[in-house]
């Protein structure tokens, strides 16, 4: 089954466009996800709209307000909203190119696959997707979604484009109102350095697929554990951590290869004190023979 788009429109540069269409390129089809049942009944509960002096509303009697004062409302209808057009509302105008280093971390939020919308917007695509390639840069335009404009962030992938929505600035909190109450410490380094050791020997390459939801799996399992009638057992908490020994801790954690335990080695010596006995075997069943 074709995705949908989340939204079709035209990219430009400058005066360049072709129509394209934007997909959602990340899906949340695994999440396990509870229904609200009836203790007695195990119907689905049903959520109907209630208003508190009146009682139950049919849902053609609900309109949509935005609340100015304590209780007062700005009634805003389905028309009246989308008279609100701007030209990102059907044009995502790349605005400018950026260095993807110049744009924080904290602002990048959904990625999206942007594509041409038809075989006769495939050259005009292409030239746009191959010139920002060689650029190296990430372009930056706008577009409305969701009924809200979005910032947006293009950068070339395989044939296509991925387009980042990047958060608005009013949205990013300032860290300094958490990390300002960090003390300003300075450990020794010594320990500094063992740190640096144990996170020698846990790198390695990026495999997302060592990286599933355990979570999810966990309920899954209780799930398929409760199909079957059978009864689960009371997991122990865990145990809170305890106060020990910065130093201590570090040293531990580096001859246990930065956390992950390997087996230990078989010393030479072990290996001949276990050869001994039988060599003296052999040499008992030699004078025998002889």
């Amino acid at each position: 089954m074709a995705a949908r788009p989340t939204w079709q429109g035209y990219l430009r540069l400058s005066l360049v466009s072709c129509p394209v269409a934007l997909y959602t390129a990340t899906q949340r089809t695994s999440d396990v996800s509870f229904n609200m049942l009836h203790r007695q009944t195990l119907n689905r509960i049903r959520m109907i709209p209630t208003d508190p002096e009146t009682g139950p509303v049919d849902r053609a009697d609900i309109v949509k307000g935005y609340e100015v004062e304590k209780g007062q409302y700005v009634v805003v209808t389905e028309d009246e909203i989308d008279n609100v057009r701007l030209d990102t509302t059907r044009t995502l105008d790349i605005e400018r190119f950026v260095d993807a280093d110049d744009i924080d971390r904290l602002y990048w939020n959904d990625p999206y696959f942007l594509a041409p919308d038809g075989d006769m917007a495939a050259e005009a695509f292409t030239v746009i997707r191959q010139a920002m390639e060689k650029a190296g840069k990430i372009a930056l335009g706008r577009l409305v979604m969701h009924q809200r404009e979005r910032l947006m962030a293009l950068e070339p992938r395989d044939r296509g484009i991925v387009a980042w929505s990047l958060r608005s600035n009013n949205e990013v909190r300032d860290a300094d109102d958490v990390f300002s109450h960090i003390p300003a410490l300075k450990p020794s380094a010594a320990m500094v350095e063992i740190a640096e050791k144990i996170i020698g020997q846990q790198e390695g390459p990026f495999d997302p697929s060592q990286f599933n939801d355990r979570y999810e799996d966990a309920l899954r399992a209780l799930i398929a554990e409760k199909q079957k009638g059978h009864g689960v057992k009371t997991v122990e908490a865990p145990r809170e951590a305890e106060v020990i020994d910065l130093m201590e801790a570090l040293k531990r954690s580096l001859g246990q290869g930065g956390g992950r335990r390997k087996a230990p080695a078989r010393k030479p010596a072990a290996k001949a004190a276990a050869a001994a006995p039988k060599t003296a075997a052999r040499k008992g069943s030699a004078r025998k023979r002889a």
